[in-house]
C-alpha cells in the first residue's frame, strides 16, 4: 500500500508537520482517485537537516559501493515497474501500454546509463602539476513535473547518487505515486537514511523552500518557463546551482526534397504521444509554401485516424490531457487560432466523439499559421499542430530559431547531409534527424529560454560535480 498521508525523510516515513492534503483527479474520468498530504517549508527544513548531515558520509562513499546501490535500485525497479506505469495511466491519463512501456521504462534505461557511466568515469585529471578533482555538489533539491513524471525524477536521482550527493525530491502533486514508489524502491535497495528525501507539495510553498534554502547547494527544476524564472530568482539569494529545464516550441522543419508523408507522419507520431504533453514536442511543422495544400491534406488523414479515449481501453492510441486547467488552457489556444485567421484543418473545439467526462482533447491541426500567431508562439502542451509556411531552407530555418525557446528541433529532408547542415544553424540543444530518436546517454537540454545545464549520461552525471583544482599534487586517486 502506497503511504500517500506521509514524507519519506532521513530514511523514514514522517507525519507532515501541519496536515493538509490535496485530491488527485483522474483525467480519464475527472473523479477523485485519492488525497495526499502536501508538506510546508518546516518539512523541508527537516529533510534538509537530514541531507546535509548524511552528505558527510555518502560523500565519501567509493565508486563501488555507489555502483552497488545503483545496481540495487535498477532490479528493485523492475519487480514494480507495471506498479509504477499504472499510477502515471491513472493520475497523467497516458494509455496503459505507453504508460508501462515508455514511462515506467524510461527510468531504468536512465539508472542503467548513470551504472554504465559511473564504472569508467574520471572524477580526477592531471594538468600539469595540478590534479582537477570533481567532487559531489552538496545537497541538491529536485523539482519535477507531472508530464513524464518517473522519467524526470530517474534523470536527476540516478545522477546525482553517481555523483555522492544527496537529495530532497518535490515530485508534482498532479502525478505522486510514482515517486512515493520509488522512495520504497530507494529504501529497500539499501540508499543509506538521509541521502534521499521526498516531499510532496505544491510549488509555491514546498518548491520556493527548497529554492531559496540557505543549505541547499543545487536545484534541478523540470517544468515551465514561467515557473523556472520563479525558481532562480529565489535560488540567486544563496547563489546556487540552478540547473533546469524548460518549456519549447520545437520546430519540425520539412524540406521540399522530402517524403511528405513519412515526414509529416513522423512528425504528428512524436506530437501526439503522451497527448502533445512533451517539452520538446514538435508543435511547429515548417513547410514548404507551395506544399502547404498536399502536406495539409496528408496531416488531416494521419491525424484523424488516432483514436481519443479512456486510457485502460483497447486500440486507444491518445488518452486525456492531465487536469482541466490544462484542457481549458488548449481550448482557449484553439480558439485564439481561429480568431488569427488560421486554417482549420480538422480537429478543434470541444471533446472527441464519445468520450465523457475526462479531459479530452480533438487532435487538432492547423494550416496556413504565421509564425506570429499565438498558437505559433505559445507552449500549448497538447496536441495542436500549426502548420507554417517558409519560401525556401533559409526561411524555414528563420522560423524555427524565431522563437524564445530553443529545447529540440526536427529536420527532415531526402538527404541526410542536407539535414545535417540545418542541424547545424538551429538553435536548439537536441536536433532529431530524418525522424530519428535520442541516445539515451546523450546529453538532454536547452538554449535560450528552454534552459540550461543538461541531463542524461555523463552530461547528467557533470551537473552534480563541483570542479576543484589540487596545486602540486603528484599522485591521481583512482576512487
Amino acid at each position: 500500500m502506497v503511504n500517500r498521508m506521509q514524507f519519506y525523510i532521513d530514511g523514514a516515513w514522517v507525519d507532515p508537520a501541519i496536515m493538509k492534503t490535496t485530491p488527485i483527479v483522474t483525467p480519464a474520468t475527472a473523479e477523485e482517485l485519492y488525497q495526499i498530504a502536501l508538506g510546508s517549508k518546516a518539512d523541508v527544513d527537516k529533510a534538509v537537516i537530514a541531507a546535509k548531515r548524511a552528505f558527510d558520509s555518502f560523500s565519501r562513499t567509493t565508486r563501488e559501493q555507489r555502483m552497488s546501490i545503483l545496481r540495487n535500485i535498477v532490479e528493485i525497479y523492475k519487480g514494480r515497474a507495471k506498479e509504477i506505469g499504472d499510477s502515471i495511466s491513472d493520475e497523467i491519463g497516458a494509455p496503459l501500454a505507453m504508460a508501462e512501456q515508455k514511462q515506467a521504462g524510461s527510468a531504468i534505461a536512465h539508472l542503467a546509463a548513470t551504472l554504465d557511466v559511473l564504472k569508467n568515469y574520471s572524477f580526477e585529471e592531471r594538468i600539469d602539476s595540478t590534479i582537477v578533482v570533481r567532487e559531489p555538489i552538496g545537497v541538491v533539491g529536485m523539482v519535477t513535473p507531472w508530464n513524464w513524471p518517473i522519467n524526470q525524477i530517474a534523470c536527476k536521482v540516478a545522477p546525482a547518487l553517481a555523483a555522492g550527493c544527496t537529495m530532497i525530491l518535490k515530485p508534482s502533486e498532479f502525478a505522486p505515486t510514482c515517486a512515493l514508489i520509488f522512495a520504497e524502491i530507494l529504501h529497500e535497495a539499501g540508499v543509506p537514511n538521509g541521502v534521499f528525501n521526498l516531499i510532496n507539495g505544491l510549488g509555491p510553498e514546498v518548491g520556493a523552500a527548497i529554492s531559496e534554502h540557505p543549505d541547499i547547494d543545487m536545484i534541478s527544476f523540470t517544468g515551465s518557463t514561467r515557473a523556472g524564472i520563479d525558481v532562480a530568482r529565489r535560488a540567486a539569494y544563496t547563489i546556487k546551482r540552478v540547473s533546469q529545464e524548460l518549456g519549447g516550441k520545437s520546430p519540425y522543419i520539412v524540406l521540399e526534397d522530402a517524403d511528405f508523408e513519412k515526414a509529416v507522419s513522423k512528425c504528428i507520431a512524436t506530437l501526439f504521444q503522451n497527448s502533445g504533453q512533451s517539452c520538446d514536442a514538435p508543435s511547429r511543422l515548417i513547410v514548404p509554401k507551395s506544399g502547404m495544400a498536399e502536406i495539409a491534406s496528408i496531416a488531416k488523414t494521419i491525424a484523424e485516424r488516432y483514436r481519443v479515449g479512456s486510457p485502460r481501453a483497447a486500440g486507444i492510441h491518445m488518452g486525456p490531457v492531465v487536469h482541466r486547467g490544462q484542457w481549458e488552457k488548449i481550448q482557449a489556444l484553439i480558439q485564439r487560432g481561429i480568431d488569427e485567421g488560421a486554417t482549420l484543418v480538422t480537429g478543434g473545439l470541444g471533446l472527441p466523439e464519445g468520450t465523457g467526462n475526462g479531459f479530452y482533447v480533438r487532435p487538432t491541426i492547423f494550416a496556413d499559421v504565421t509564425n506570429e500567431m499565438t498558437i505559433a508562439r505559445e507552449e500549448i502542451f497538447g496536441p495542436v499542430l500549426a502548420i507554417i509556411g517558409a519560401v525556401n531552407e533559409d526561411d524555414a530555418v528563420r522560423i524555427a530559431n524565431d522563437t524564445p525557446y530553443g529545447l529540440a528541433g526536427y529536420v527532415f529532408s531526402g538527404s541526410t547531409e542536407r539535414a545535417r547542415n540545418v542541424a547545424h544553424v538551429i538553435r536548439a540543444g537536441t536536433i532529431y534527424l530524418q525522424g530519428g530518436s535520442l541516445d539515451i546517454s546523450a546529453p538532454f537540454g536547452g538554449y535560450k529560454q528552454s534552459g540550461n545545464g543538461r541531463e542524461w549520461g555523463r552530461y547528467g552525471l557533470e551537473d552534480y560535480l563541483e570542479v576543484k583544482s589540487v596545486a602540486g599534487s603528484v599522485e591521481l586517486n583512482k576512487h
